[in-house]
């Protein structure tokens, strides 16, 4: 992908953005206490996932084995690790809607119907994405299941492009250090890699922040999943090339060919041989994003966007061995930090009292008298307009609504209450509509889980800001 984007986003301040809102540490915390706890739904719920996994059913209908698998993943499952890991788009770094990722590929057993079974991780549609909700659940191909009964899911197959059971260490916590290996951190970035074939970089846009020296090995990967390590159909032999999709862009693909490198007479590791431009995919494995892409954290460190201690704990200790990161850090309260306020030629402060904010430096028949005056269309004191100002569109008003928009409810109020006090009383301005905003986007996509309600059925006022795009499909990131 381009380093610069229509909008003018680099990479690293999409990332630096994503990783500043999308999955705050209290979720992380949270999630991780109930997961070591053992009580897997639990620790889904803390992290905003919804699991639509019904697992006495499966054991009913497809055996108590293939339940017993399932149960195990998803006890060591992290849903914060991948709610961390989740496809997003430019520019706010929402999930991307309406996607269906496996995390997971059940084999046919005995007696089965021949369909194996898919562990999925889903996305709303754009129209009901508020709380930047994720849902669990178990797909085999039989029917268009979606999150209720009667209300299929937009993309209900899951999309190879997105897959992630080829990439366990991204949502499994029992694999998180292969993180290390498999985003290729264990080795400084190298212009001269073997992997980088002389065809390779001519075809490439500039800054344009490919896994290029991990893509042999990810290609290898991809097709023994696929049950062709030497290619399509090709007879297997010591110079054979197996090829795969590379998808840089809309319409821009690279056709790659892979020497494997396993066979008797070519002991090695996999190597990059050609690469060739084309507008489509063909009928070849598409490499996943998560193998085309250099690791977003990656690249943060690298170029010291951010230190260890605020990236995921997972991440921090995969990417960063024998550092431990320090712990989720929460919102920062302002409560006990009054601020100052030039009022009639000196400096006033304004704090919170009693869990209100209020002018510390006036009494109170002072404030009643100047309330009254306002109330009769006169200048009221700076401290009270400050105060004001505050309540209506506080200088916190961006952090709030990044908050909101990622789904962290609670995060934004804790920012409100350290700003206005746990007892204020919102006056109508934009912090108060962002706030009645997100609570008519919630009912949104509760109307849309209970399968009640349509693109074409929501309200004018729930309906998403005019800023948010419906396709936006020429500015993301992967």
């Amino acid at each position: 992908m381009p380093t610069q984007t229509a909008n003018e986003e680099t990479r690293l301040s999409f990332w630096l953005h994503v990783r500043a809102f999308a999955v705050p540490p209290s979720m992380i915390e949270a999630a991780t206490a109930r997961r070591l706890a053992g009580d897997w739904a639990a620790a889904c719920t803390a992290a905003h996932i919804d699991p639509d996994v019904d697992l006495r059913s499966l054991a009913r209908t497809r055996g108590a084995d293939l339940a017993a698998r399932i149960r195990a993943d998803l006890r060591h499952l992290a849903p914060d690790l991948l709610r961390w890991h989740m496809p997003r788009i430019a520019p706010r770094g929402l999930l991307r809607p309406g996607l269906t990722i496996t995390l997971a590929r059940y084999g046919v057993a005995d007696g089965d119907d021949g369909r194996p079974v898919h562990l999925v991780a889903r996305t709303p549609p754009a129209w009901a994405d508020a709380g930047q909700r994720i849902s669990l659940a178990l797909w085999d191909g039989s029917h268009r299941e979606g999150f209720a009964p009667g209300h299929p899911h937009p993309h209900p197959h899951p999309d190879p492009r997105f897959r992630l059971d080829l990439h366990p260490h991204l949502w499994d916590a029992r694999r998180a250090a292969e993180l290390r290996t498999r985003s290729g951190a264990d080795r400084p970035p190298s212009e001269d890699d073997p992997a980088t074939a002389p065809a390779l970089p001519a075809v490439l846009p500039q800054g344009h922040g490919c896994a290029v020296d991990r893509w042999a090995a990810e290609a290898a990967v991809l097709l023994r999943a696929e049950g062709r390590p030497t290619g399509s159909g090709a007879a297997p032999g010591p110079r054979t090339a197996a090829a795969v999709a590379v998808r840089l862009g809309a319409r821009r693909w690279l056709h790659v060919d892979v020497d494997p490198g396993t066979d008797a007479t070519r002991p090695g590791p996999p190597v990059l041989r050609n690469a060739v431009a084309s507008t489509g995919r063909h009928a070849l494995p598409v490499l996943p994003d998560a193998a085309t892409w250099v690791l977003p954290d990656l690249e943060l460190l690298r170029s010291g966007a951010v230190e260890a201690d605020r990236l995921h704990p997972l991440v921090a200790s995969a990417l960063v061995p024998g550092r431990a990161p320090a712990g989720p850090s929460g919102v920062r309260d302002e409560a006990g930090q009054p601020r100052l306020v030039d009022c009639r030629g000196a400096r006033h402060r304004i704090g919170l009292v009693d869990g209100v904010l209020a002018a510390l430096d006036h009494g109170p028949a002072e404030i009643r008298r100047e309330e009254l005056l306002a109330e009769l269309t006169g200048t009221p004191l700076p401290c009270l307009q400050a105060i004001d100002r505050a309540h209506r569109s506080p200088e916190s008003l961006t952090d709030v609504r990044e908050r909101l928009r990622h789904g962290d409810i609670t995060g934004a109020l804790a920012v409100v209450e350290g700003l206005l006090g746990a007892d204020a009383r919102l006056r109508s301005g934009a912090l108060r509509d962002e706030l009645e905003a997100a609570a008519q986007r919630r009912i949104a996509y509760g109307l849309f889980r209970a399968g009640l309600s349509g693109p074409g059925q929501v309200a004018p006022d729930r309906r998403r800001p005019r800023e948010r795009r419906s396709h936006p499909r020429h500015v993301r990131f992967h």
